[in-house]
């Protein structure tokens, strides 16, 4: 399939794997967090795209090294450490909680420890993981599709963050809110009251736009590329404070992606305060705690 190419996704025929997809993919995304150094913007917890799936990266345990692929073609997600040791469990139709049984099987048997939460994060009425028996569809086909879709966005976001001169993050995936991000960062501090939770404001907490609409797709299963400026344009002007003149920060509003469509995809780019009606985002949130 061309770079141009993207498939057709229709949010009613895949819904019922993406539910159980977001499921599983948050179990691998908690170890992430319970096993990598905080970060700024929780830029810790994000999973990433390679031209087979997602990925966390390296992590350590006692001094292990390895990393955890969800592979979306062969779909299994692969744990490997750096002596070349694997472990695989099948991404198929069964409960999360078979899923999970295995997975933390699999990480035990490598002599991987973590203490993660066993909840869902970012999803209403969430289920402990070990007792997740509704979500058990998967289908492969849509499965493979959403990570078609999701590599060409993961490319267009790439190609408009190139065009920034200032600080970035890079483009990553959110598995609480199931969503593609970038940050844009302006230059310009912002005070702790505008300051979102999802920072961890202080009062040098630089102003941004963030990229990810994965909330967006539980109010409309459309595809926006959207942008978040945070403080807003309204919030600005409420507050007085001019947007920032930096060279190189003007452009600070970017483009976000929502995976969820009913029809063939398109992508759009939004212009810099194009909105009046932009909101801060909502904070990640990302919970820290211990198994049950």
């Amino acid at each position: 399939m061309a770079e141009h190419d993207w498939p057709e996704l229709p949010y009613e025929a895949w819904k019922d794997t993406l539910a159980t997809l977001h499921m599983k993919l948050q179990i691998v995304g908690k170890l992430r967090l319970a096993l990598s150094p905080f970060e700024p913007e929780w830029a810790h917890v994000a999973l990433y795209l390679t031209s087979r799936g997602l990925t966390t990266g390296p992590m350590s345990s006692g001094g292990l090294i390895f990393g955890v692929d969800a592979d979306l073609i062969a779909h299994q997600v692969v744990i490997t450490t750096a002596a070349g040791v694997t472990r695989q469990v099948a991404l198929v139709a069964s409960p999360v909680a078979a899923f999970y049984k295995d997975f933390m099987a699999a990480l035990d048997g490598l002599g991987i420890h973590a203490k993660i939460r066993p909840v869902p994060d970012e999803v209403s009425d969430p289920i402990p993981f070990a007792e997740d028996t509704v979500h058990s569809a998967y289908d492969p086909e849509w499965a493979n599709r959403f990570f078609h879709v999701l590599a060409r966005a993961d490319l267009v976001l790439k190609q408009h963050r190139s065009r920034f001169r200032g600080r970035t993050s890079p483009v990553h995936f959110f598995w609480g809110s199931f969503d593609l991000a970038n940050t844009r960062y302006s230059g310009a501090l912002q005070s702790r009251r505008r300051a979102p939770i999802s920072s961890l404001a202080s009062p040098r907490t630089p102003s941004r736009s963030a990229q990810g609409s994965g909330r967006a797709m539980r109010r409309s299963p459309s595809p926006p590329f959207t942008r978040t400026p945070t403080p807003s344009r309204m919030e600005s002007r409420r507050s007085g404070s001019s947007r920032p003149r930096q060279a190189g920060t003007r452009s600070w509003a970017s483009s976000c992606f929502s995976i969820t469509t009913r029809a063939r995809l398109r992508h759009r780019k939004t212009r810099c305060w194009t909105s009046a009606r932009a909101r801060s985002p909502p904070a990640r949130g990302y919970a820290v705690g211990t198994p049950a």
